[in-house]
């Protein structure tokens, strides 16, 4: 499935961009690389898995964020206007296609020691008379 990934980098030159698209060129399945300097945003397009892009170009030390994820749109050939289309909604709607992805980090369950008597060291139900 073809999909966008949209990455924020930190670039300050074009000797950066140059050493960015070198580390994820080799990376199977990216169709189509834009870098915009000015936004310092990198476009990748293709069945690349993004994470691996990302993870890529931080093992080259790039500080690099995931802006966005979704499918590639293609452009229609009208100029954008979809018969019967009056939208309805204002400025205050948002859809799902504009939310932007949470992403929970994974933590291990928390490390709970066992409870034991300190007295006797039993785990159990202490026979001792001073857990009783």
């Amino acid at each position: 499935m073809q999909q966008k990934g949209v990455l924020k980098l930190d670039l300050h030159d074009a000797r950066q961009k140059q050493k960015a698209m070198e580390a994820i060129t080799s990376l199977h399945g990216i169709d189509q690389i834009v870098v915009d300097m000015e936004k310092q945003e990198m476009t990748v397009v293709g069945t690349v898995d993004p994470v691996h892009v990302v993870e890529r170009l931080r093992k080259k030390r790039f500080t690099t964020h995931i802006v966005s994820i979704g499918p590639v749109k293609e452009e229609s050939k009208d100029g954008g206007n979809e018969k019967g289309g009056d939208k309805k909604g204002g400025a205050g709607d948002i859809s799902e296609a504009n939310k932007a992805p949470v992403y929970t980090p994974w933590y291990g369950p928390p490390h709970h020691p066992q409870a034991y008597c300190v007295i006797c060291g039993s785990t159990r139900r202490c026979p001792c008379p001073f857990c009783t």
